[in-house]
């Protein structure tokens, strides 16, 4: 039996920890995380005694605020005590963890579970699945499925749709069906979220009518689908040039109470305009005023593209007076008829609708400049299209890769090889990838002025990760830029490069066009060699200034000319 002293202290000790207990929670409560992290530190250095339920919530405080260093710390403080998470703390952990991707910390976490005989509960399951479907870790979310189901948590409508989704979004439609299969088997009703999820990966890689055979199945079931899922369809059926089976599906979701929305009209109206069935869109337009929905900007914007491909000005320049009336006139709106007349060469008329722009309070973007530029530079209107890009410098807009390329060329083609260098790297510096197009107007500038050493750092340049690579047209312009520079040798190195990546296409440099040019300028002949030299890879051209070792392709291609 305890002696009163004993009780007392007890009493004392227990008086003790609720007060640090209600300080740290007071801490909590107003924010002051700092505080109650060092009052916490104080209560288990203290002499009273601290349980696991102590770490589990203040862990748990840590993981709500992000304080991911201190948890992890006071979590590798509790187990050599004995102590342990119970399993909604650790799934606390796990989801939070899942925001900042800390894929092995979260390992961790599972591993010490599973040694523990815990199961993460299915929301946490669930996001650390979505997370890895984001990432397009397939391979794990698959591994993570097997382990809960053999851990005895049953996946949830939620999982099946995660999964569902991830598996279409990279391709893996066998995979995918198979888990919507099991989910019907399972006998849960697919949602909104998981008909829309399969029908969108399926519609999205072309097997439209796989998503509308599994939809008719569903519905058949006795669920009805909404009209996301039917614009998803109907989409799908439009983009493969199925407008029949697309309109009769329009049809069926009105019969049975699902009203087509202004996306299902703008979907339908896309495909009218993209096909110049524009007697139809204006029909579609009309109909939809009728059911009671307006047409918005994006409708208007639709005809008036397909108006311009048509060839349909007159009615043009009419609907931009209706979308003027209506305020529904934009950027895209005049971006689509000044692109018209600059590609017809009415670059006047393109010019005054963007100074009509201008007073009518819309600001050009960069596809209006870009559209303008080009044309002004096809036509040798250099001046005037140089002073458009000081006014959109003086909008604070900088030009896209589009732009950038055109000017590049230009310079280039001006003899203005420093500028274009300099737009060149500060388009890089901006974080605009350059594409093989950039890299080529450069190079040939270089090339042209005998600055093959530059042109070659950036051929060297598009060898490197996340660079376009070279074209045949940038092999073409290199190895012409070396013959033209008497650097034979490395001529023809960088034609066996082509030759391995398979890059001599059509309208490339041919065969004999690097022969002759070898020829013209070596002035050289053919050595003979013998077959050991051959299994080399080793050959030999001999010119005036001197041997020159060719590669296997060289040789090949320079011993079968004519000499």
């Amino acid at each position: 039996m305890l002696s009163d002293s004993s009780l007392d202290m007890n009493s004392r000790l227990v008086n003790h920890r609720s007060t640090y207990r209600a300080l740290i929670s007071r801490f909590v409560k107003a924010g002051f995380i700092d505080e109650a992290v060092e009052t916490f530190d104080k209560m288990i250095n203290s002499e009273c005694r601290v349980f696991s339920i102590d770490y589990n919530r203040f862990i748990g405080v840590l993981v709500k605020h992000s304080r991911f260093d201190l948890a992890v710390h006071y979590y590798d403080a509790m187990i050599p005590q004995g102590f342990s998470l119970i399993s909604f703390t650790y799934s606390r952990f796990i989801s939070a963890l899942c925001k900042v991707k800390n894929f092995g910390l979260i390992g961790r976490l599972l591993e010490d579970m599973d040694k523990l005989g815990s199961v993460p509960d299915i929301w946490a399951y669930n996001i650390y699945l979505n997370l890895l479907c984001q990432e397009k870790e397939i391979d794990a979310a698959l591994g993570i499925f097997q382990s809960m189901v053999q851990n005895g948590r049953e996946p949830d409508i939620a999982t099946y749709t995660i999964l569902v989704s991830g598996l279409s979004r990279v391709g893996r439609f066998e995979a995918a069906l198979e888990f919507w299969n099991a989910m019907v088997e399972n006998g849960m009703h697919p949602d909104d979220k998981a008909c829309r999820t399969l029908v969108l990966g399926l519609c999205d890689n072309g097997f439209v009518d796989l998503a509308y055979e599994i939809m008719a199945g569903v519905m058949k079931g006795g669920i009805k689908l909404n009209t996301p899922v039917f614009n998803t369809l109907i989409h799908g059926f439009c983009k493969q040039g199925q407008i029949e089976k697309a309109m009769t599906l329009k049809t069926y979701m009105t019969k049975n109470g699902c009203n087509p929305d202004l996306v299902t009209y703008n979907i339908v109206l896309h495909y009218y305009c993209d096909q110049l069935m524009l007697k139809e869109a204006e029909k579609l337009m009309e109909l939809m005023e009728g059911n009671g929905i307006e047409p918005d900007q994006y409708s208007y914007n639709q005809f008036l593209k397909g108006l311009c491909k048509a060839n349909r000005l007159d009615k043009a320049y009419l609907l931009l007076d209706v979308m003027g009336a209506r305020g529904l006139l934009d950027v895209v709106s005049y971006n689509t008829v000044i692109k018209k007349l600059c590609n017809g060469q009415n670059t006047r008329r393109a010019f005054k609708l963007f100074e009509e722009m201008g007073l009518k309070g819309i600001a050009p973007d960069v596809v209006t400049f870009t559209i303008l530029v080009e044309a002004l530079f096809k036509e040798g209107n250099s001046n005037i299209a140089m002073k458009l890009l000081d006014q959109m410098t003086g909008m604070g807009l900088f030009p896209d890769l589009v732009l950038c390329t055109t000017l590049i060329d230009h310079l280039c083609k001006t003899a203005k090889i420093d500028r274009a260098c300099s737009l060149f790297k500060e388009m890089v510096e901006k974080g605009i990838m350059p594409d093989v197009i950039s890299y080529n107007a450069l190079i040939n500038g270089l090339c042209k002025t005998s600055r093959i050493n530059q042109a070659l750092l950036l051929y060297e340049d598009m060898h490197k990760g996340g660079q376009p690579g070279p074209d045949e047209v940038t092999f073409k312009l290199i190895i012409g830029g070396l013959l033209q520079n008497k650097q034979l040798s490395l001529a023809c190195r960088i034609w066996d490069q082509m030759m391995e990546k398979g890059k001599l296409g059509e309208g490339g440099l041919t065969d004999m066009h690097f022969v002759f040019q070898v020829a013209l300028v070596s002035g050289g002949c053919l050595l003979s060699v013998d077959s050991s030299d051959m299994v080399q890879g080793k050959f030999a051209l001999w010119s005036p200034s001197g041997l020159l070792v060719l590669g296997k392709w060289a040789y090949a291609k320079l011993a079968a000319a004519d000499w």
